[in-house]
């Protein structure tokens, strides 16, 4: 069977290769290992991203906003920004900027998934996150996920992108353990009772119109535990351990200790763990300078190697593998259900531009 010849409800064939490369046999030997202590599969629901499409692409599409946006509306508000800063400074005549333009102006009005501007087929994308559960509770980063040889904790240090340059070929491929899971995935959809009956529906319907599955990249968020709430996501989605780390880290010294009023805006608790705001006298100050201490503490103790898990003011904070399936049909990635919510309405978001990329002024 031809593979670029699939219609409604038939898969696709999974090309396996074999890893021979010593590091893809080292991430392939993780995998194995990871596969064995696998258990439950918990799944966290959608995500929402964009995809492109050019002539002479095949059945490939290349992801041009990462697949982490919550909920629909959010994937197409960056694509209309995406595309009014295309037509406002990379344009290359009028011709394209109107196109771009026109499509922008859409964004504006409608809920629309699927569209082309200047040549180019753009399509909202939707992913399930899900993780995996085994005896250990749920899979942290593995051994052989990409690490910073120096580990570098400055806020204003780019971060490789999530999805940053990836091409979604469904014919490209896999290796053993991507295949055991894609093969084992196809069949996920929402079933429980405690699901709308659409959403239900909508998820038994997807196996038929996106009856195939590909993997996204893994991804790495914090989540906390407590006694009350059990596990719940601190973060969003982070390329790698040590970016979620950095998120964590930027909670410990800049966010919380401010939330809780302990220091002002512009400092560091590193550096003012020694000097708190003194109102209300010397017993207060001494309390918030063992708090700020406390945080910093906790931040030292999360630099100081690999650390996936953290216990601080009684709950532990780990860092949790998560990984993403997007649903692959006839005509390409599986675009946003039905029953999908979105959390606003479309809207104008930048100034009008003219045929020449220059803003209209407001009346």
């Amino acid at each position: 069977m031809d593979p670029r010849d699939v219609g409604p409800g038939a898969s696709r064939p999974v090309v396996v290769r074999v890893p021979v490369e010593p590091v893809e046999a080292a991430v392939e030997a993780d995998a194995v290992d990871a596969a064995a202590r696998a258990g439950d599969v918990v799944v966290r629901g959608p995500l929402f991203g964009v995809a492109a499409q050019s002539a002479g692409d095949g059945p490939r599409w290349r992801v041009v906003l990462e697949v982490t946006a919550g909920c629909p509306q959010q994937a197409r508000d960056s694509l209309n920004s995406m595309l009014w800063f295309r037509a406002k400074d990379h344009a290359q005549d009028r011709e394209e900027r109107r196109s771009l333009l026109a499509a922008v102006a859409r964004l504006e009005s409608e809920r629309v998934d699927e569209l082309t501007a200047a040549g180019t087929r753009y399509r909202v994308v939707r992913a399930e996150e899900y993780a995996v559960a085994g005896p250990d509770g749920i899979e942290q980063p593995r051994p052989t996920d990409p690490e910073p040889a120096v580990p570098n904790w400055d806020r204003a240090a780019k971060d490789p992108g999530i999805d940053e340059g990836l091409l979604l070929d469904p014919d490209a491929p896999v290796t053993p353990t991507q295949a055991l899971e894609q093969l084992a995935l196809r069949t996920l959809r929402y079933t429980g009772e405690r699901f709308p009956e659409d959403v239900r529906a909508d998820a038994h319907r997807a196996l038929d119109t996106h009856p195939d599955v590909l993997l996204l990249p893994a991804t790495f968020t914090v989540v906390e535990q407590t006694a009350a709430r059990g596990w719940s996501p601190v973060t969003g989605p982070h390329s790698t351990a040590h970016a979620a780390r950095k998120s964590l880290d930027f909670f410990l010294t800049w966010m919380w200790p401010r939330m809780s009023g302990h220091i002002p805006e512009d400092a560091d608790p590193r550096s003012d763990a020694r000097t708190p705001a003194t109102a209300g006298g010397a017993g207060s100050a001494d309390r918030r300078a063992a708090e700020l201490a406390a945080y910093a503490g906790a931040a030292d103790s999360l630099r100081a190697g690999r650390v996936n898990r953290l216990e601080f003011q009684g709950a532990v904070y780990q860092l949790v593998r998560t990984r993403r399936l997007l649903r692959w049909g006839p005509d390409g990635p599986e675009g946003p259900r039905p029953s999908d919510v979105n959390g606003q309405d479309p809207a104008r978001i930048h100034p009008a531009l003219d045929e020449d990329g220059r803003m209209i002024p407001e009346e």
